[in-house]
């Protein structure tokens, strides 16, 4: 999908009361007002091109193929990007920052986190502005891929997310040196990387967009300090400083017609004002060359997976995703133009099945690869080329949303990770651990459940669609713990980001800033909807596709039991047909 989650109608469930205890990490309370910070891009991948859910199923052996996503072959995507650069170069005509000219002296660096692309990097040209010479450093942090999650102590960091992120620090080593620079990766703490390199290299200023949620933001703060500890000789005027930029959202949030404190806390009205009152900015340019780099002789390699401690996992069917702003740009080139898919998205964004039911920007949104406001650019450029309508609106109302959940995390903080949410509502949840491992591994006995997950765990993604349904069948059916499903998100997902994921998760529970998003989805219902003939549980559960259409969500005995009974959802006829007396998990949520 393009996006994270997106809310919609909704019943008020019950939710069950506390049983046995999923053990808890003894872990210090955040110091920060902030935790993390983010939201949108959610869509899901298989890569074959079906835009329909009720398309003629492939033969068997194409559905069971991993598909890339872009499926471009590498000298397209390449001829792709180079294309791209081109038409968002510094010298075309009326770009932004096109009268801008390099006066700056001395060393800056780039310090890269979640912003790994070239274009539309702000914090990338302010330090080839400021700058003679611009050394980018990538930190590898022991903290993303050797830490566990805040509460339940899942790996921060999983196989799949960890190696897109590392095709994505290649691609961007590699597009740095078309540029006439290259990328500085070095393993360790960026508070004790930094300092170092800017005392080595006599530096001025280290940029670096800016993030919101405590856990980087304290990073950031780290380094602020290292940076002013260090030792500079008497010519010197200043110390190195940190200079943090706003990027990764489409409005700026400079250009807000508020204060994030006084954000509103119902969607709507926060998209209908900043569509009214703000403008979108344009993209900004890069010189061809961006270069010099300082002399360095050793620049660092890309690591591994198993050298980050992690297991190289294979992705055998569904999507595979290729990292890095290069890929970025083909998938956008590929869903907009080649396949012009961009005029159905808002008919098709809904699917489960296959590469192309949506856009599949948000892996490549999380990382930075992708900036949204390229997105938006090409969106306008597509309308005016092309067609505009609901379709392509809904592309921009998707990224608005993504903008809505980060902006909402300052405004709310650290409370979007509590139990209770930004409004701190009060709710007994249970933390069974045997009930959350069978709906982590996909075996509560509902095929739609069960499919998602097993998507999750192969390929790291699941539909916005598949994500609204476990969510919902995890916190109301089941009662569980909202925050653990939204920690083992963080673990899988490719397109991983605080703001988004927390913000969605706490939505799905009923705990979030909106009173009124408070949802049930129901299993039958959406099966009905969504994968009326089985084909996608079908293709994540191959024990299925011998049953008939009409039986693949309804499999009885030929599947497993289901682990508890529905709350709702029972104004489907043949939801009887789930069957039997089930282990129950509780009382009324109030």
């Amino acid at each position: 999908m393009l996006f994270s989650w997106r809310p919609s109608t909704s019943i008020s469930p019950s939710v069950a009361s506390l049983s046995s205890t999923f053990p808890l990490r003894p872990r210090p309370k955040p110091t920060s007002p902030f935790r993390h910070f983010n939201h949108l891009l959610t869509e899901s991948s298989s890569q074959t091109m079906i835009v329909s859910t009720t398309q003629k199923p492939e033969p068997s052996s194409a559905r069971d193929a991993a598909h890339r996503v872009p499926g471009l072959n590498p000298s397209e995507i390449d001829a792709i990007a180079e294309e791209t650069f081109r038409r968002y170069s510094l010298s075309s005509s009326g770009s932004a920052g096109s009268n801008v000219k390099r006066s700056g002296k001395g060393v800056s660096i780039v310090w890269f986190r979640n912003d790994l692309r070239v274009l539309d990097n702000e914090a990338l040209f302010k330090a080839w502005a400021s700058s003679d010479s611009v050394l980018p450093v990538y930190c590898v942090n022991p903290r993303i891929f050797r830490g566990s999650t805040y509460y339940f102590g899942f790996p921060k960091t999983g196989a799949l997310r960890a190696k897109f992120i590392v095709e994505c620090v290649a691609n961007l080593k590699k597009n740095l040196r078309k540029h006439g620079l290259d990328l500085l990766i070095r393993h360790g703490k960026p508070e004790e990387i930094l300092p170092l390199l800017a005392k080595s290299f006599a530096v001025h200023t280290v940029y670096a967009h800016k993030e919101t949620c405590s856990e980087e933001v304290n990073v950031e703060r780290l380094v602020s300090k290292a940076l002013q500890r260090i030792e500079v000789p008497s010519n010197h005027i200043t110390k190195p400083k940190l200079q943090l930029v706003w990027g990764n959202t489409l409005y700026h949030v400079d250009d807000l017609p508020f204060e994030c404190s006084n954000l509103p806390d119902v969607y709507t009205q926060f998209r209908k004002s900043v569509e009214s009152k703000s403008t979108v900015r344009g993209c900004i340019k890069v010189p061809a060359s961006l270069g010099p780099a300082p002399k360095i002789d050793d620049w660092g390699s890309i690591p591994s997976v198993e050298e980050l401690g992690l297991h190289d996992v294979k992705v055998s069917k569904g999507s595979v995703y290729i990292g890095g702003e290069s890929a970025a740009l083909g998938r956008v080139h590929e869903y907009f133009w080649k396949k012009d898919l961009l005029r159905v998205y808002k008919e098709t964004r809904n699917g489960m099945l296959g590469p192309d039911y949506s856009t599949k920007f948000s892996p490549w949104l999380a990382s930075g690869s992708l900036s949204p406001c390229v997105i938006y650019e090409e969106v306008k450029i597509y309308e005016k080329e092309r067609l505009a309508n609901d379709s392509t609106y809904w592309v921009l109302f998707e990224l608005i949303w993504r903008d809505y959940f980060r902006f909402l995390s300052i405004k709310y903080g650290n409370s979007i990770f509590h139990l209770g949410g930004p409004r701190g509502i009060q709710l007994k949840w249970s933390q069974d651990k045997d009930l959350f491992e069978s709906w982590r591994e996909g075996r509560t006995g509902y095929p739609l459940v069960d499919a998602n997950m097993k998507e999750l765990s192969a390929t790291g993604f699941m539909s916005n669609r598949g994500r609204q349904i476990v969510c919902s069948f995890l916190v109301r059916d089941m009662g569980v713990d909202w925050r653990m499903g939204a920690e083992w998100f963080e673990t899988c997902l490719l397109d991983y980001d605080p703001c988004s994921n927390y913000g969605n998760w706490t939505y799905g529970a009923g705990v979030g800033n909106d009173p009124r998003e408070d949802r049930y989805f129901s299993i039958p219902k959406q099966s009905q909807v969504y994968d009326p003939d089985g084909e996608y549980v079908s293709y994540w559960l191959p024990e299925l596709r011998r049953l008939p259409k009409d039986k693949r969500h309804y499999p009885g005995i030929s599947y497993l039991k289901p682990i508890v009974s529905l709350k709702f959802g029972s104004s489907v006829n043949r939801q009887t047909n789930f069957g039997g007396k089930q282990k129950q998990t509780g009382s009324n949520r109030r």
